[in-house]
């Protein structure tokens, strides 16, 4: 009996504090969203990164839909200065859940002109100006034609600037800062280098590669206090690769799995979609392999590699392995599928170490 009352009395209490737990429910959430607002405004992950060198993948990405993934972007931190290689459809909304906020950017550098590397540098350039009352436009760095990019978004965001003046004043959003100064450079040939930045220690080259028929199309080495990193940007299996990222601590590079995309080309010539086949077909001929890549690490003694521009998407994560072929075969080191929110540094003897900053 007494067992009874004692049950009797748990369930009371259980159900107590379960309707008082409901009622405060609000008062809950709004405290955790305070708090959660004030840590992340207060003490970004940026914050954290002043010293060293660092790559935040905003963007692992490619034009196929993909929730998990959004397009080409990559944030390198140097001594805490922010510079974005870059800015595919929601990079810089993942650039400020990451903790690196977009108002700190202090330049971005575009690889190629594909639709895909610079369908987010209108939400970027936003979130600058309107976070940082930025005084002076965003400069864009790029081979030429960089300008009509930037005279584009200029065009396009125009009646927007208007509003966004209007409703929060030219001291929040002066109208100087608005949009980008377009940096061009001539793109180097196929294999060839040119300095395109130097400043504070941080120095940046471009250097050609093989996109064809996209044209111009440059990779980016990015040094900083005797560590390096290369970006590959969009490129096939190519020498001019190798010889840019020599000694690198860290080789970023695109990836495609044929294998993986030959299936989703054959569904979509079974669907009667005979053009997105075609397509599918198409983009083996101008980007490279995982085992492509990791022969390339391993020649030019690179201490990692990065593996970005996932193509295709992958849904489960079973699909690591064929995507991945037999590409630590032919290099020793680290070989990472990059997922969006992970950021890479290195330690005292240079090597790699990656972790997340968002969960994915």
């Amino acid at each position: 009996m007494k067992a009874r009352y004692l049950l009797a009395g748990l369930i009371g209490l259980v159900l107590a504090l379960m309707v008082t737990g409901y009622v405060a429910r609000d008062r809950l959430a709004m405290l955790l969203l305070s708090r959660g607002a004030e840590q992340a405004l207060a003490h970004p992950a940026l914050a954290d990164l002043k010293t060293g060198l660092h790559a935040g993948f905003c963007g692992t990405g490619s034009p196929m839909p993909d929730r998990a993934r959004a397009g080409p972007c990559l944030a390198v931190i140097a001594g805490g200065r922010l510079f974005v290689f870059d800015a595919g459809e929601g990079a810089a909304e993942t650039m400020t859940i990451m903790g690196l906020p977009p108002g700190q950017t202090e330049a971005v550098f575009l690889t190629h002109f594909h639709s895909d590397h610079i369908d987010g540098l209108g939400a970027l350039g936003l979130q600058r100006w309107a976070t940082k009352a930025a005084r002076e436009p965003l400069p864009l760095y790029g081979p030429t034609g960089v300008e009509q990019i930037a005279a584009g978004l200029a065009m396009i965001y125009g009646q927007d600037k208007t509003y966004r003046i209007a409703h929060h004043g030219s001291d929040i959003v002066p109208a100087s800062g608005f949009g980008f100064a377009p940096k061009a450079f001539a793109a180097p040939a196929i294999g060839e280098e040119r300095e395109v930045y130097q400043q504070a220690g941080v120095k940046i080259t471009a250097f050609g590669v093989d996109h064809r028929p996209v044209e111009p199309a440059v990779g980016y080495r990015v040094t900083y206090q005797g560590q390096s990193l290369v970006i590959s940007g969009d490129t096939k299996a190519c020498d001019c690769v190798m010889r840019a990222a020599r000694g690198a601590n860290l080789l970023i590079h695109e990836s495609i799995a044929p294998q993986l995309t030959r299936v989703m080309g054959k569904a979509a010539s079974q669907a009667g979609q005979p053009s997105l086949s075609k397509v599918m077909g198409d983009i083996e001929t101008y980007h490279a392999t995982p085992e492509q890549v990791a022969q390339i690490g391993a020649k030019a003694g690179v201490k990692g590699i990065a593996l970005t521009h996932i193509v295709p998407p992958m849904p489960i994560e079973a699909l690591k392995g064929p995507f991945l072929g037999n590409a630590q075969r032919y290099f020793k080191g680290p070989i990472w599928i990059m997922r969006d929110g992970e950021l890479v540094s290195f330690d005292t003897q240079g090597r790699p170490i990656r972790r997340a900053l968002i969960d994915n």
